[in-house]
């Protein structure tokens, strides 16, 4: 028996079109692209089960039977983590959903897709903190640099990795914001939230987030209701690191062209006290780059 099943690498069991592409979407991705270890031996080229389980946020025993044909209706949840591990193409995509014979998620829904566009970004911005976000601000990828400044985020699943959940609802994090700058922080993240729910208003995950937060936070629903504009922009946020101290950094949000993607990007004014700890973090605290999927299920 092979790592990659019964009969050889690259046996697939009758009819499982689905399992035979995931393989070769697998085989084909280089380890080093998305941050991992590729000094010691490696039996099989590209990712070895186990290292896509991780990345798509699935058990390593399910992926197994989606590739052996024993799984046959994977979750369009599941699908959208393979497909954002595996760094499929649009058409790639729709080709998987085909296969699994799932519908795709349609515009009227939140998706979590990365563009080609911005994973190349997070590829290629190894010494700036940046990290992804849907349409309902739930964090869906994010750079090395990312976790070692706010806290690896691998750990969390659903609505722990939620700016507004988090902000509203959870234990203080990292971030620290004076009352102007968390006014302001809170009328741009709820309008926001607001033209989510306009824009898909089919997304039932969506709909249940926010009247979770208006049930549970009387400040969320004294926002909420009282439908306050605001807009993001530049703005000053200091992170307390356990390791290295406050940091006082420029926070910018991008939106990803073409998509309801939030690209948030952390940086530091030439010459100061926080640039030199973001360097230091960079090298003590960036040695792999996790893009997990957002629901972390394990089947």
């Amino acid at each position: 028996m092979s790592e990659n099943g019964i009969g050889g690498p690259h046996s697939v069991r009758c009819g499982n079109e689905l399992g035979g592409a995931l393989r070769h979407w697998r085989d084909r991705i280089d380890p080093a692209t998305v941050g991992l270890p590729v000094g010691r031996i490696r039996r099989t080229t590209g990712l070895r089960r186990e290292e896509l389980a991780l990345l798509a946020g699935i058990s390593v025993d399910y992926l197994i039977r989606l590739e052996q044909g024993r799984a046959t209706s994977p979750s369009v949840q599941v699908l959208t983590a393979l497909a954002r591990a595996l760094r499929l193409s649009e058409a790639e995509r729709r080709h998987m959903f085909l296969l699994a014979r799932k519908p795709e998620p349609s515009g009227h829904q939140v998706t979590s897709h990365l563009t080609p566009v911005v994973q190349r970004l997070l590829d290629q911005m190894a010494g700036t903190p940046v990290s992804v976000y849907d349409a309902a601000w739930t964090l869906i990828a994010w750079n090395a640099l990312s976790a070692a400044l706010l806290g690896d985020p691998s750990g969390l699943s659903g609505r722990d990795r939620n700016v507004l959940w988090r902000h509203f609802i959870s234990p203080p994090d990292r971030v620290r914001h004076t009352s102007e700058q968390e006014a302001r922080f809170e009328k741009a993240a709820i309008a926001d939230l607001r033209a989510a729910t306009v824009r898909h208003p089919a997304d039932a995950g969506l709909r249940s987030l926010v009247a979770d937060l208006r049930n549970l936070s009387s400040r969320f629903a004294r926002s909420w209701d009282s439908h306050e504009v605001g807009t993001h922009v530049v703005n000053i946020k200091t992170i307390h690191h356990p390791d290295v101290g406050p940091l006082v950094l420029n926070c910018d949000v991008l939106t990803a062209p073409g998509s309801d993607l939030r690209i948030v990007i952390h940086t530091a004014a030439p010459g100061t006290a926080a640039a030199d700890k973001l360097r230091l973090l960079q090298v003590t605290g960036t040695q792999t780059v996790i893009l997990p999927g957002p629901h972390d299920t394990q089947l």
